[in-house]
């Protein structure tokens, strides 16, 4: 079951999946494989198709790949919000004294 947000997409009643407001559905989950000799643990992404029935992908990441990939998230997160598209200060509009 999903559920819309007020200010983002709909989010599913377990807060694993969430649905793009294009339609696609990303799950996140944790992956352990436990082979004998050294136990293997991956967050996966599982990015569904979208509305048109285009092909979505899937990506497993080490714990420090997803923390990676958050912050990269919540940086262009924070310029989308603010309507610039690049890093580093604003440029400035003319001679400073």
């Amino acid at each position: 079951m999903t559920t819309a947000g007020h200010d983002g997409p709909a989010r599913t009643t377990e807060d694993t999946c969430l649905v793009t407001t294009c339609g696609r559905r990303i799950a996140v989950r944790c992956l352990r494989l436990a082979p004998a000799h050294q136990p293997i643990t991956r967050i996966t992404l599982d990015v569904g198709q979208d509305q048109g029935g285009e092909p979505g992908a899937w990506a497993a990441l080490t714990a420090d790949e997803a923390r990676d990939l958050a912050r990269l998230l919540l940086l262009h997160a924070g310029l989308a919000e603010r309507g610039t598209d690049t890093l580093g200060p604003p440029p400035k509009s003319g001679p400073s004294f």
